[in-house]
């Protein structure tokens, strides 16, 4: 999302699975900085940071999402963690109280990957099983109701649940036969199902069995296939489907003809992707330089970001992006307001800039607050 939002990725180490169980004696700490007014950083406090921050003391931190205002985690023990605003029962833990430090959701440790979404977060068990919880208004929880929930939700009883995504009042979700499946508030088409039919329970897109990767922005979706082509529909008033134009999609239209597309994050009104040879491509909304182009020109097509091979993991935030490259160092470019870039000011930057020294950077997600694992 979005405003959102909630863009997890990962660096894979020997030892290392991002979404899963670990059995490596690699430490992995989650650092946070940005905004923090509602204790989305885990830091015990509300106060920003313009400098990433250690979130308390442990070392086994495996896979984070940034949603709006709040940030969850899943742990190398499959437990998962949640912290920030609360007001919809987002974090969980079953009340609406808000937290600045990380709260277990209940004891479970089966826990396989988790996003944040828009006051919402869906999650999936090493069962295959997928779960929701928090605000509910558009049917984004996928529970075929308008209920919101403090605690975790099945919905509905299968297991081949395994790509899932959240942006601002919708969801989506890639099975294991390589359906896509969306649900939620459809009003810009954002659920590519001809249509702009508000749904709570899943739908699918389409009659495809190869997608591969799925991402929410505020009002539109990006995916990808098994053969690396690129798709994109719902709002486009930025240009941010990268289709050439800003007419909005109410189904998956490919964007050019290119089958080396890689990994995906769509961000506020923007989208970052790599293609397999580890070049970096932005489009969309760049009021605050976070196309990473040197300008603030919009685009609705996509453009590369200099001329670098080495980019290989991404997050789009609110008006900022992070990247971490082949070499573990973490670089992000944009809006710079409550030091959500990581550099130690409150400055926009329009091309990337690396934050810090540091190479065992691992995992990224940009949100209200900024968050990683390394």
């Amino acid at each position: 999302m979005s405003i959102r939002q909630m863009f997890p990725g990962s660096i894979v180490k020997p030892g290392f699975n991002p979404l899963g169980a670990q059995t490596s004696t690699t430490f992995y700490n989650l650092l946070t900085w940005g905004s923090n007014n509602n204790g989305q950083l885990g830091l015990g406090n509300i106060t920003p940071y313009s400098s990433p921050k250690q979130v308390g003391s442990l070392t086994n931190w495996s896979s984070i999402s940034s949603g709006y205002q709040h940030v969850v985690s899943i742990k190398t023990d499959g437990t998962l963690w949640a912290w920030g605003n609360n007001s919809f029962g987002q974090l969980g833990d079953g009340t609406t109280t808000s937290r600045s430090s990380p709260v277990q959701v209940g004891a479970l440790t089966n826990w396989l990957s988790v996003v944040g979404g828009s006051y919402f977060t869906l999650a999936t068990k090493t069962g295959g099983t997928l779960w929701a919880w928090g605000y509910n208004n558009n049917g984004q929880l996928g529970t075929g109701n308008l209920t919101y929930y403090s605690s975790p939700k099945q919905i509905g009883a299968l297991t081949n649940w395994l790509n899932v995504a959240g942006g601002n009042g919708f969801s989506a979700a890639v099975k294991t036969d390589g359906t896509i499946w969306a649900w939620g508030q459809n009003g810009f088409g954002n659920l590519g199902l001809g249509n702009t039919t508000y749904y709570s329970s899943p739908k699918q897109i389409g009659a495809l069995t190869n997608w591969s990767k799925v991402d929410c922005g505020p009002n539109y979706m990006l995916a990808t296939t098994t053969g690396g082509a690129l798709y994109a529909w719902g709002g486009n008033s930025a240009g941010q489907l990268g289709l050439g134009n800003t007419a909005n999609r109410s189904s998956p239209n490919q964007v050019g003809a290119l089958t080396t597309w890689l990994n995906i994050a769509s961000g506020n009104y923007f989208s970052i992707t790599t293609k397999t040879d580890g070049t970096l491509w932005t489009w969309g909304r760049n009021d605050s330089g976070q196309l990473g182009l040197g300008n603030t020109t919009y685009y609705s097509s996509p453009k590369q970001v200099g001329v670098l091979t080495s980019w290989l993991k991404i997050s789009g935030g609110n008006y900022h992006s992070l990247s971490i490259k082949t070499d573990g160092t973490l670089w992000s470019w944009g809006r710079g307001n409550a030091g959500r870039l990581g550099l130690g000011n409150t400055t926009n930057y329009s091309s990337p800039k690396q934050v810090g020294l540091t190479t065992t950077w691992l995992q990224i997600a940009g949100g209200y607050a900024s968050a990683a694992i390394g």
